[in-house]
């Protein structure tokens, strides 16, 4: 069974969201199933990253949501476009054909239907190839993505390399300061019981056979 975890969200577990999510918004899965996959890779609840989504992460990726929207309609688009089958081949190649088998012009139905199927594969092999054309393109906007992403992470990195390192100067400063108030603190106690001294002795003074007596 999976462990549920309490503690605070990661860098690392945003990003295993963001990433998933995007892949299940780009290839038509829904959001659930994504929360799922990954609650069950950094051991979390679905409804938990459902609301660090919807939350927090979502708004850090509109531009990208935006995108992979595209793709997906593209992906759709282009499988409405082309479901090739034997069946519509049959479909396709009997529109040549007429009733009894033959046409006006005398021909078989076997002939127009081998005529019919090479009309049909000719017009397959151009949309096949304009269907290539669209997913490299998808393709290249996945790795244009995947580099950007790639660099954010990196950026990510350097910046809480950089936190970490603003925040050890920070509890070394505030150490400083922290015994330097203490030795202040120390040298006014010490001021104040000299000045007591001072004005201790201030109160008497030597007599001529060498005797203190005070001063009133």
């Amino acid at each position: 069974m999976t462990a549920i975890r309490q503690d605070a969200w990661s860098v690392e577990d945003d990003l295993i969201l963001a990433e998933v999510t995007l892949r299940h918004i780009r290839e038509g899965g829904t959001q659930l199933s994504a929360f799922e996959e990954v609650g069950q890779k950094i051991g979390r609840t679905s409804a938990a990253c459902g609301f660090r989504w919807n939350s927090c992460v979502r708004k850090r990726y509109d531009e990208a949501i935006s995108i992979a929207k595209a793709q997906r309609q593209k992906r759709s688009y282009i499988r409405k476009q082309n479901p090739v089958g034997v069946s519509q081949v049959a479909a396709f190649a009997s529109l040549d054909t007429v009733e009894g088998g033959y046409r006006t012009d005398g021909t078989s139905e076997d002939t127009l239907s081998i005529d019919a199927v090479i009309r049909f594969l000719r017009q397959w092999k151009g949309s096949v190839q304009e269907t290539n054309r669209q997913i490299k393109m998808l393709e290249k906007d996945l790795r244009e993505k995947e580099e950007e992403l790639n660099q954010l992470r990196s950026i990510n990195d350097r910046l809480s390399k950089e936190v970490n390192e603003v925040q050890t100067d920070y509890r070394v400063v505030n150490d400083d300061y922290k015994a330097l108030i203490q030795i202040m603190d120390r040298a006014r106690r010490l001021a104040l019981i000299t000045d007591d001294e001072e004005e201790l002795k201030s109160r008497f003074k030597m007599d001529a056979n060498g005797n203190l007596e005070r001063i009133e």
